[in-house]
């Protein structure tokens, strides 16, 4: 473990050194692309969402030019530390251990409560077989709860798995999983929620502050003057500020 993070910081300084040297250069955008309302792919084959209008107005207040690049949430934090592109912004809650790796921003949506979705309102989410999406603060809560943790690699297929049979229940962010349960007759959200995370921020290089700080500004910017809660309220993503 420790040979990782020391690979991944070497990785960081190098890809660091590009903002330091010229960051005139376009910004990308990291995003995972398949996690409404957070971020998903539209009609047109764009990335949408909460995340997509929210980073589009942090890069005007920025005055930066961004582009956006999606990415499998699995080597999500592996490829910003190579340089693939420059933040992550995906729903990535503040975590102790990913702060090893990388830098956050300060959060832009306050801890979204997690909810258990089922086929059944007498699951068994304590002893039974739990999904969550590989690398998640759920799948981490679930390992460390006495329940068996089953990961897979997308969100789709932790419902899948409730709806074959192969898990009890998935754990995941209540903003997610509130429209499949309204959608689908079969599924329903239990009561239960768990509060875990911190919160959600943008994730940048550990190198990158110049870029962190700029974020961090507008962020801060949209939280005075009202425009981030009304962003929330719109994509109903959870609590205000």
């Amino acid at each position: 473990m420790k040979k990782l993070i020391l690979s991944t910081a070497a990785l960081a300084i190098t890809a660091g050194m590009a903002f330091a040297d010229g960051h005139g250069k376009t910004i990308r955008m990291g995003t995972e692309g398949a996690y409404p309302p957070y971020n998903f792919i539209n009609d047109a084959g764009e990335v949408d969402g909460f995340e997509r209008e929210l980073g589009d107005e942090l890069c005007k207040r920025a005055e930066l030019t961004c582009e956006w690049v999606t990415n499998e949430w699995d080597s999500i934090i592996p490829n910003l530390v190579s340089g693939n592109y420059d933040t992550i912004i995906a729903g990535m809650s503040i975590t102790d251990e990913r702060d090893e790796v990388i830098d956050f921003t300060q959060n832009y949506t306050q801890p979204d409560p997690s909810s258990y979705l089922v086929m059944s309102a007498d699951a068994d989410i304590k002893g039974g077989v739990i999904a969550a999406q590989t690398g998640t603060i759920q799948a981490s809560f679930i390992a460390a709860s006495g329940a068996t943790l089953v990961e897979f690699a997308t969100p789709e297929e932790t419902v899948a798995a409730v709806k074959n049979g192969e898990a009890d229940a998935v754990l995941a962010d209540n903003a997610f999983l509130t429209p499949i349960a309204e959608e689908d007759g079969d599924l329903q959200l239990l009561d239960q929620k768990e509060l875990i995370g911190g919160g959600v921020g943008m994730g940048v290089r550990e190198t990158d502050g110049e870029l962190r700080a700029k974020f961090d500004a507008a962020i801060g910017s949209m939280k005075a003057d009202g425009t981030l809660n009304a962003m929330i309220a719109k994509w109903e993503i959870g609590e205000q500020f």
